[in-house]
């Protein structure tokens, strides 16, 4: 076996090639936007396959305590959810998120739509990530929202009286999660929203995503041209039956395992056709000499026949939560790998660009960083280390994969992975033991 636990630690040990076909849970990404819309439509909605992940329950969690009913099925991984038609039929809540900065985004724009006075939290983390853009957005809309403490971060109270409408300017949003959190609740304000965008918008495939789920339940925009985006009032989402897609974040570890591995992993679920940016990450890897074949409902990514990857330069702007996987990656490439344009990762679960700079070189890389991205230098033979995960499911589930080649790496509170792929660990074992 590959895995041995230690209290709330794994050591990881070399496990040959990965081979296997997996699914992925569902997506998480889908399944908080498909709450979101689903909790603002009339009536019932199932959502099969959904993510059960920390994040999906912490999104459920907040619309029970909003008045919106959300019944989980583990054994079916289904979420059935019943809108009350734009309402929120709770007055008062005090909603703690966690670490779940999508559900602080999310929710955040969904109560202003109340009639109440609300208080949102999270962990000690999520009272230094910042929200202010969002705020001052929706305050620009009709929001009377304030700062229990810093400005431009939670703890936030509101009084809500929903939202009146009209146009909001973003300069370089820090995360495109704020445009998401307008777009949907934009239906359901007094006037139409338009939402305008200067400078640079990152992870815009998410953006898109978002829009994508909307329509699916109805909704239209007259306007979406990646710089403009117009949303007229008085639409409404309908209810109805939801399958949700693997995730494909969650997707670029198992391909990554057989990349490093020499190994081959079908997943099954994901094409390119995906709503999911991150699915593109494919071709990051076919860029370090990875093959890569797209069946029609599965995606296959093998080891380079030289058996070893190549040191590339890439932007990953639009998918920055594949960089710590590509960063482990780069540990097993020829020459140096290049990560650019990804300065959101500094406001992430941790700060990680610096994450990945200390970590990695726990494994003797050299790493150079700069504010917006960071060089990975391979060492020669890796060093054995154990690897801090910063509360930050994404270090786990990335550094994890450079134990299956290389002896005596650990990694620490391993359990934070059920924030995104609770079966992370079960997944990856079963692809190194031939029984996925």
């Amino acid at each position: 076996m590959p895995f041995d636990r230690s209290g709330p630690d794994i050591r990881v040990h070399p496990a040959g090639p990965i081979v296997g076909d997996v699914r992925p849970p569902g997506s998480k990404s889908l399944t908080n936007r498909f709450l979101i819309c689903t909790a603002l439509a009339d009536g019932e909605s199932v959502l099969r396959g959904a993510s059960l992940s920390d994040d999906a329950r912490a999104m459920t969690g907040g619309l029970g305590q909003l008045g919106i009913p959300c019944e989980i099925n583990p054994a079916r991984s289904e979420i059935r959810v019943t809108g009350h038609h734009g309402n929120l039929p709770d007055d008062e809540a005090d909603i703690n998120v966690g670490h779940a900065g999508t559900a602080m985004r999310f929710l955040t724009a969904l109560a202003s739509l109340g009639l109440g006075d609300y208080r949102l939290d999270g962990s000690p983390r999520m009272r230094q990530r910042p929200i202010g853009a969002l705020v001052g957005a929706l305050q620009s809309l009709g929001a009377q929202i304030g700062y229990e403490q810093t400005p431009g971060c939670p703890p936030l109270t509101m009084r809500a009286r929903g939202l009146t409408g009209g146009n909001v300017v973003f300069t370089t949003p820090p995360s495109s999660q704020f445009i998401s959190a307008l777009l949907m609740v934009a239906p359901h304000a007094k006037q139409d929203v338009m939402i305008c965008i200067e400078g640079d918008l990152p992870s815009r495939p998410y953006v898109d995503m978002t829009i994508d789920t909307m329509r699916a339940l109805g909704v239209e925009l007259l306007e979406a041209d990646g710089r403009r985006f117009v949303i007229p009032a008085y639409q409404r989402y309908q209810p109805g039956n939801h399958p949700i897609e693997p995730d494909a974040s969650g997707a670029t570890y198992l391909w990554t395992a057989a990349a490093i591995t020499g190994g081959r992993v079908r997943v099954e679920g994901l094409t390119r056709h995906s709503r999911q940016g991150d699915v593109r990450f494919v071709d990051v890897l076919a860029q370090m000499g990875c093959r890569v074949t797209e069946e029609e409902s599965a995606i296959v990514a093998e080891a380079p026949r030289s058996g070893r990857l190549q040191g590339i330069t890439v932007d990953l702007n639009d998918m920055p939560d594949t960089a710590q996987t590509l960063a482990v990656a780069a540990l097993f490439a020829d020459g140096p790998t290049e990560i650019r344009n990804v300065a959101s990762l500094r406001v992430k679960e941790t700060d990680r660009i610096a994450a990945l700079a200390t970590e990695l070189s726990r494994l003797g890389a050299k790493v150079d960083t700069r504010e917006d991205g960071l060089t990975i230098h391979p060492p020669r033979q890796l060093a054995p280390a154990s690897i801090d995960t910063y509360d930050d499911h994404r270090m786990a589930m990335s550094f994890a994969l450079a134990g299956l080649v290389a002896d005596g790496v650990t990694i620490r509170n391993a359990d934070v992975v059920s924030k995104s792929f609770p079966d992370y660990f079960n997944t990856l074992e079963s692809l190194a033991t031939g029984t996925a």
